[in-house]
Parts: structure tokens; C-alpha cells; sequence
């Protein structure tokens, strides 16, 4: 790992300009992805700029509109175990909770989790091509071990997915996130922040030079009373998804009123399918009906050799955890699946 200065920024302020000051300087908080980033040299710091001691972006407060306002340098294990959260955001919660280990949940952060580089093994070997680190020198991942590589969303050039758990259940809820940057504040629509690879693979988030993450915002809605996360896995703990799935039900009258579905697992970004939320809306929340929604979101899947499988788990789970979100007190520890 290349020698490097580091900087103690004490407000957003301050770190924009320890950026703006250094064409090769980055933003570090819990850094459990960008360290191992500069250990491989898949990236470089001439400095990097320490933002945890930013006090004002670790709180998780209540918004005037009813929602809740998460501070991007708060920790991820914080985060999921905030009373607030697990009361009218148990989705996020328990979709946290998934990833990674304790000691990591620990240290990343909800801003950092929301950047984190894709976990394929060919972006990780400097000695294959790779479009992600080099543009235009190949996906080895199209012709190579694909079993955990994207179905949805991929282009010629990658057919990486995005790792993150927390951000699937972010895009269920519809979070909106909060940038400052050089040229001052905006926000973004979750569905909006991340990118599909297209042209250009190299770029995972819509992110400009200088911008920072300064917190997340969450509507009132919740889905507290009939939501679900089901993450299938290789092994039960500290393993990316195959497939996960977040789903938020809102019933009315034993019907449908609203439903939200993300995967992960599928693609370069959560992966959400409006036309399939609309088709529930409605409609009674049975297994058929569920089913019926799988084939909208998955429809147009592109397998690769050893990832066809993904598909029709992939429909098996949408269908699973819709059922689940039916019951969620079988999400406790010890319950039963719902049949």
C-alpha cells in the first residue's frame, strides 16, 4: 500500500475543501472497503480525509415530515439497532443485519455503505482485464467464473453486482440521499444514485468530483407492520448475496394497497420494478399473484454459464420472502417459515 497523508476534517465544510485541495485525495470513515481498495492498488491516495470526527452527520433523527434522517457517518450496527429503526424501519434493520460480520457492521458506515465497490473476483486480480478498473480492457467475468455475476442490467462491458444488503431495503423504502459537495447541497432519489454499467462500468454512483454523502433521508412509510429481508447465501454468515430480497406490503381489507420490491444479488444496482408493484396493487396477496410479480421482475434476465440458476431462484425467492412479509414474526429467531 503507497504512503499517504491523512487529514482530520471537523465539518462537511472543511472535508469538501481537503478534497478540493488534492486532486488525489478521498473521503475515508469506517474504511472497511477502501482500505482493502489501496492494499490490492485497485485505487490510490495521495490523501485521505478523516470524516468521523463530523459530529453533526452521526445522528439518526426524527424529519418534520415524519420520516427519520440517518447521518451518513453514523455505523451501519448503530443504525440497525436504533430504537426507531427497528420500530417503524424493521426492513432496514433486519437487511443491516445481514451484511457483513458484527466486527465490520461495527465500523462501516451508512454513507460508506452506500459506496461500495463490487465484490467480483476479477475486478480484485490486477492480473485480468477488467473494465471496471480499466476501461476497455474486457470483462473477464463474461467468459470466466460467473456464478455470482449479475442477470439484470449488464452491458458488454460488466456484468458485476453491487454487494450491499442496506441498500436494498433503501431502495424498497424509497430513501432519498443527501450530497454536499463543492458547487453546495442536493439530493438524489435512491433509485437514481446508484448506475447500471453501460458505457461505462468504471462509475458505480452518480456522485461528482468533491461530492460527499451527508445523510439519508427516510419517509414516514416504514412497512413496520408486513415487511421481509431473505438473503440466500452460500454460507450463513459474512457471504454476499446470490439473491436477497426486501419487501414492504401495505394491506388494506385483506388486499393489497402498496407494495415494494428490491433484489439484490441481480445487479450493478438494487433492482426494482415499478410495473411489477403496480400489477399487486389491488390485487389479493396470494402466492399466485406473487409469482405473477416475479416473472415482471425478472423478465429479460441474461444469464452466463455458470448463473443460470439466479433466474428461477431468483422468482423463488421474490415469492418467499412476499409470503414472509405476510407474517413477519417468522423472521424471529427460531420461527418457521411461512409455508
Amino acid at each position: 500500500m503507497n504512503n499517504f497523508d491523512y487529514v482530520k476534517a471537523t465539518d462537511v465544510a472543511e472535508a469538501i475543501n481537503g478534497i478540493a485541495s488534492n486532486n488525489d485525495a478521498q473521503y475515508i470513515a469506517g474504511g472497511t472497503n477502501l482500505i482493502d481498495l489501496l492494499k490490492y492498488n485497485l485505487t490510490d491516495a495521495e490523501v485521505l480525509v478523516d470524516v468521523n470526527h463530523i459530529n453533526s452527520n452521526h445522528n439518526i433523527e426524527e424529519t418534520e415530515d415524519g420520516g427519520l434522517k440517518l447521518g451518513a457517518f453514523e455505523t451501519n450496527a448503530n443504525t440497525a439497532y436504533h430504537p426507531l429503526i427497528e420500530e417503524r424501519y424493521p426492513l432496514l434493520s433486519k437487511a443491516i443485519l445481514a451484511g457483513a460480520s458484527a466486527q465490520i457492521r461495527n465500523m462501516a458506515t451508512n454513507g460508506g455503505n452506500l459506496l461500495q465497490r463490487t465484490r467480483c473476483y476479477y475486478f480484485y486480480d490486477a492480473n485480468t482485464p477488467c473494465n471496471k478498473r480499466e476501461p476497455g480492457s474486457g470483462c473477464s467475468a463474461k467468459l470466466g467464473y460467473n456464478r455470482i455475476m449479475a442477470i439484470m442490467g449488464t452491458s458488454e462491458h460488466c456484468i458485476a453486482v453491487f454487494p450491499s444488503d442496506m441498500c436494498i431495503a433503501l431502495a424498497a423504502l424509497d430513501a432519498v440521499v443527501n450530497i454536499s459537495g463543492p458547487d453546495g447541497e442536493r439530493s438524489l432519489a435512491f433509485n437514481d444514485f446508484h448506475r447500471l454499467p453501460g458505457d461505462t462500468p468504471h462509475l458505480d454512483n452518480n456522485l461528482q468530483p468533491g461530492e460527499i454523502i451527508t445523510s439519508i433521508d427516510l419517509p414516514p412509510k416504514g412497512f413496520a407492520q408486513n415487511y421481509s429481508y431473505l438473503k440466500l447465501r452460500d454460507r450463513n454468515s459474512y457471504a454476499f448475496a446470490l439473491i436477497s430480497v426486501a419487501t414492504g406490503l401495505e394491506l388494506e381489507a385483506d388486499y393489497i394497497k402498496e407494495a415494494r420490491i428490491a433484489l439484490g444479488g441481480v445487479a450493478h444496482k438494487p433492482w426494482r420494478v415499478k410495473e411489477a408493484e403496480e400489477f399487486l396493487a389491488g390485487k389479493l396477496p396470494t402466492r399466485e399473484n406473487f409469482a405473477a410479480a416475479a416473472e415482471i421482475i425478472i423478465q429479460g434476465a441474461i444469464p452466463y454459464e455458470f448463473n443460470s440458476f439466479k433466474i428461477e431462484l431468483a422468482k423463488r425467492a421474490i415469492v418467499r420472502n412476499c409470503m414472509m412479509a405476510l407474517h413477519p414474526e417468522t423472521q424471529l429467531p427460531g420461527a418457521q417459515p411461512s409455508a
